[in-house]
């Protein structure tokens, strides 16, 4: 192989980037929108919850009972309603999400040593923000029975008593539980997929569409060296991209990183070949570029946004789309970026996931070499 010739045909694919206003705002915007977008609109910390509540008995046990809810970050009182039918009416028309009503008897209730029963109400059209709620004010519920426990105890001269069980919970890796911690790691995946097999896939069917590959073929570049030319360009823009998210999600969303970022660099770029590769087969397989566009779109973006563990959990899918995730590259990049990130891993962790990129990439390129010239033949 020529490294002349190779880097002959990398010039001319820069150029024609260059040259094309689409391919350079996709190189140069669409990771920052993607990062932007998913960094701050997908998040799975809820705060700030709409709250109407209507308090019948208005007594001080319903006013203290009300008061554990506005000392939560966690909800936001909007309103009081003098009536059931109004707050059912405002989850109704969505202007709050959940409701609580406190009967007359609220307080009688309580003071005659029985449980004293409100009601919550929860909008369940999303049905994961509705668990999520509801597991809020079972959290308030349950702090301000113990609160009034130690005050029942207290009054009956006995002193507060310990819970006879309690199980310290500690959270690891992501000890916020910040949803930013989690998405952006697995957003390098995403971005690099779209960089990297998007833009590829299109690069051999327009010089076909255009004719000009015919003028290549005519001189004397063997084709390794044509398509390993074409590829230089996106993979030096796919380890850009790279370089940008993570300087992003260091000092824009303060993503800790825990473990090496030259190891994370190293098998992100062997991921960058497989996607390459895999966005050059899709390139040499199709008729014309709207079909390389949807075949990408098809085989690439969404796989590796669904069926990589980048937001929905692989071990909570159904076994078969669990089997399918196993042919998905974004995975492995996934799962390495989140431990480096989050776990501070190294490579006697995770070279299972290295080896599944490696064998990827090999398979990928390999491929579209031998498909490209049965194609040209």
């Amino acid at each position: 192989m020529d490294l002349k010739r190779t880097w002959a045909i990398s010039r001319k694919e820069l150029i024609h980037i260059r040259r094309d206003p689409i391919s350079l705002l996709q190189i140069i915007l669409l990771p920052i929108v993607l990062l932007l977008l998913y960094g701050y609109a997908l998040t799975f910390d809820i705060k700030h919850v709409t709250l109407a509540i209507y308090d019948q008995e208005r007594s001080q046990l319903s006013q203290d009972f009300i008061n554990q809810f506005r000392g939560t970050e966690y909800f936001r009182l909007v309103k009081f309603t003098q009536s059931y039918d109004e707050l059912q009416r405002l989850i109704l028309e969505r202007r709050v999400q959940a409701g609580l009503m406190l009967p007359y008897d609220f307080s009688w209730q309580y003071q005659t040593g029985k449980t004293a029963k409100g009601q919550a109400l929860v909008d369940g059209t999303d049905s994961n923000t509705a668990n999520i709620v509801l597991g809020y004010i079972q959290a308030v519920t349950a702090a301000y029975n113990q609160k009034l426990l130690g005050q029942r105890l207290s009054a009956k001269g006995t002193g507060r008593q310990e819970m006879p069980v309690d199980a310290q919970t500690r959270f690891w890796f992501n000890e916020d539980l910040e949803s930013r911690n989690y998405i952006v790691p697995g957003l390098i995946a995403v971005i690099m997929t779209v960089v990297g097999a998007l833009l590829t896939a299109l690069t051999v069917v327009r010089e076909l569409e255009q004719g000009s590959m015919e003028g290549l073929m005519a001189t004397p570049l063997k084709r390794t060296e044509l398509l390993l030319g074409k590829l230089g360009p996106y993979f030096i823009i796919g380890m850009f991209d790279m370089a940008v998210v993570m300087a992003m999600g260091k000092f824009l969303f303060q993503v800790p990183l825990r473990g090496s970022p030259l190891l994370l660099i190293a098998l992100a770029a062997i991921f960058l070949v497989a996607t390459l590769g895999q966005g050059l087969l899709i390139s040499v397989t199709s008729e014309n570029q709207l079909q390389a566009f949807q075949m990408a779109m098809l085989t690439t973006f969404l796989p590796s946004f669904l069926l990589s563990g980048f937001v929905f959990s692989i071990y909570l899918m159904p076994l078969p789309l669990q089997i399918a995730s196993y042919i998905v590259p974004a995975r492995y990049l996934v799962t390495i970026s989140k431990g480096i990130y989050l776990k501070g891993l190294g490579m006697d962790y995770l070279w299972p996931s290295a080896l599944m990129l490696a064998a990827a990439a090999t398979f990928f390129v390999v491929m579209s070499i031998k498909k490209f010239v049965k194609k040209i033949r």
